[in-house]
């Protein structure tokens, strides 16, 4: 009897983004020898959450469960939680422990931090009081999802000198690409960095692609420049070993407070002050 970690990913009907997901694990699994970690999908794969649970609670006195997932909406507040107390149910003897998805951290803002940089390299580092920013997102019906984006291009805007930096939604909520891309314009924008906040390849990857060629035959004078997707980031790793030692740990609070990301924060910590208020 052993613990084990249960990856949840969610799935794409593009069958590289699924690999993409078993591959990320296997490189997960090649830094922790020792660890059993398995995966499953919410949909659209061979193994989804009732298969995952079962495999996970074979031979395992815990099962961590994670939401290998950027933003809390449906997938993780009921999809999830629904199937995982049936698994309860049917491995009375396995305590299942669930995890938080990735949400908005410091990591985070540092994985699209480079991104930015990697684009502005791109068009050869032009002037970024001219160079509008898109953070382009999946949409959701939850509006704390797609808040949650807002608060990352915030943070991103803050640490850097561009005037604009914007969200849009490829779906399900608005804004979309093409309507972010045509006020920016309006605003003077000579440039425009898209940064999909995507963890892995999908049909929505592509879909931007395209909407991207589509964007510059119709904006000719506009340089556009379209970021990667997050994929197999160090700082995506460190976010899921930081996880499994708050669900090892039960007493450990896991829950990210207000002031992270709080430059006063980090000053007094800096000098040796604390910051618990």
């Amino acid at each position: 009897m052993k613990e084990t970690i249960l990856l949840v990913g969610h799935g794409s009907r593009d069958p590289q983004g699924n690999t993409e997901i078993e591959q990320f694990a296997q490189q997960w699994r090649k830094q922790h020898p020792t660890w059993r970690i398995e995966v499953c999908f919410i949909e659209f794969a061979e193994i989804t959450l009732d298969a995952g649970f079962d495999i996970a609670a074979n031979n395992s006195a815990t099962v961590l469960v994670i939401p290998l997932i950027l933003n809390a909406a449906g997938h993780v507040k009921m999809d999830i939680p629904s199937h995982l107390a049936t698994a309860r149910k049917r491995h009375p003897q396995v305590e299942f422990r669930y995890g938080k998805h990735f949400g908005v951290s410091m990591e985070m803002l540092t994985i699209m931090q480079n991104s930015l940089k990697n684009v502005m390299q791109t068009l050869a580092m032009p002037d970024p009081k001219n160079t509008g920013v898109i953070i382009l997102g999946r949409g959701s019906s939850d509006k704390t999802a797609n808040a949650e984006v807002a608060k990352l291009a915030r943070w991103l805007e803050e640490d850097n000198a561009h005037e604009l930096v914007n969200i849009a939604f490829t779906g399900i909520t608005y804004p979309r690409l093409e309507t972010v891309v045509q006020r920016q314009i309006k605003l003077g924008m000579m440039q425009i960095a898209i940064l999909p906040y995507y963890l892995f390849t999908g049909t929505l990857i592509n879909r931007i692609k395209i909407q991207q060629q589509l964007l510059q035959v119709q904006y000719p004078q506009i340089r556009f420049s379209l970021g990667t997707y997050i994929g197999f980031e160090t700082e995506i790793y460190a976010l899921l070993n930081s996880q499994v030692a708050a669900l090892t740990n039960p007493n450990t609070n896991n829950t990210m407070l207000e002031c992270d990301g709080c430059e006063y924060r980090a000053i007094a910590q800096a000098h040796g002050h604390g910051h618990q208020h």
